[in-house]
């Protein structure tokens, strides 16, 4: 048997199921490879919001990442929620030290409901440590802000800011443009020389629970697999289409993206549970997007 890629998600476990470590490894199975965790939090979550979370001692997060570099092997890497100085002092360590390849950081500041997941000191480190080991960092507006100061409201201000993350040291900057106004979710890929623009229609729907995590976690598979990092951005940001295109409602909040959408539309799953009627579903690619 063909050994699959191997990709590795460093970050916090959502108990809702709709975002962190759960919708990476989703994400991963989507796409084929064989996906790797290492935990640095344990989130009190659900559709409503985060009722509170604990951090892992950065010395087991380091050692996860250890267990599985040195046996199984990484092909690619993605970081989420890191909670803390120490954790993120640790992960660099790790990158550094097993030389993980094709690093995608989501710099996970908040959840989807605003709720704070990274600690207010971290992100001098963040910024020192970590971005400059990136393959690709994957900020939404709120994220520049809080890593440069800089104010999104139009294109031009996503082009400066992608210029601004980029002198952190991260080779590509996916700034996502999902918050502005208009009727294109639009997303730039920067590396200092190019930019990239990539479009697609918005959807309005307001189970969005677990994007990021989502679209960086496409990326870091697409990369474990060959890809180079535009190809990979095009082909996580047209799955991720589909997953929102499929959203679906849980709880009495935000619900989640459907990951196993290319499935159900080749008739791979059952239809639906009892309360829960199939949601539709898009051809590969045609989906609407909300980054």
């Amino acid at each position: 048997m063909p050994v699959p890629a191997r990709v590795l998600t460093i970050a916090g476990s959502d108990s809702g199921g709709g975002a962190g470590i759960q919708a990476d490894l989703k994400t991963f199975l989507a796409h084929g490879v064989h996906g790797m965790s290492a935990i640095t939090a344990v989130t009190v979550q659900n559709s409503i919001g985060v009722q509170g979370f604990y951090e892992l001692e950065p010395r087991a997060v380091f050692e996860q990442i250890e267990s599985v570099a040195t046996d199984i092997g990484v092909d690619a890497a993605k970081t989420g929620m890191l909670a803390s100085a120490p954790i993120i002092e640790a992960v660099a360590d790790a990158c550094e030290r097993f030389s993980l390849p094709s690093l995608v950081v989501d710099p996970v500041a908040a959840s989807k409901h605003g709720d704070p997941l990274l600690h207010p000191d971290t992100v001098d480190v963040l910024k020192a440590r970590l971005l400059p080991l990136a393959t690709v960092v994957t900020p939404n507006l709120g994220e520049v802000r809080l890593l440069t100061g800089v104010e999104v409201s139009d294109r031009a201000g996503m082009e400066s800011a992608a210029r601004a993350v980029h002198a952190l040291g991260p080779a590509w900057v996916l700034v996502k443009g999902g918050h502005l106004h208009g009727d294109e979710a639009a997303d730039l890929l920067w590396d200092g020389r190019q930019a990239i623009w990539l479009e697609a229609p918005r959807l309005a729907t307001p189970n969005t629970h677990g994007t990021g995590c989502t679209l960086a976690s496409a990326i870091a598979a697409n990369l474990a697999s060959g890809m180079d990092v535009p190809t990979a951005t095009r082909a996580a940001k047209q799955y991720l289409n589909g997953a929102l295109a499929g959203s679906f409602p849980l709880g009495k909040g935000v619900g989640p993206t459907d990951h196993a959408w290319r499935f159900r539309a080749a008739g791979l799953l059952r239809p639906g549970g009892p309360s829960h009627p199939a949601p539709h579903t898009w051809p590969y690619g045609q989906g609407p997007y909300e980054g």
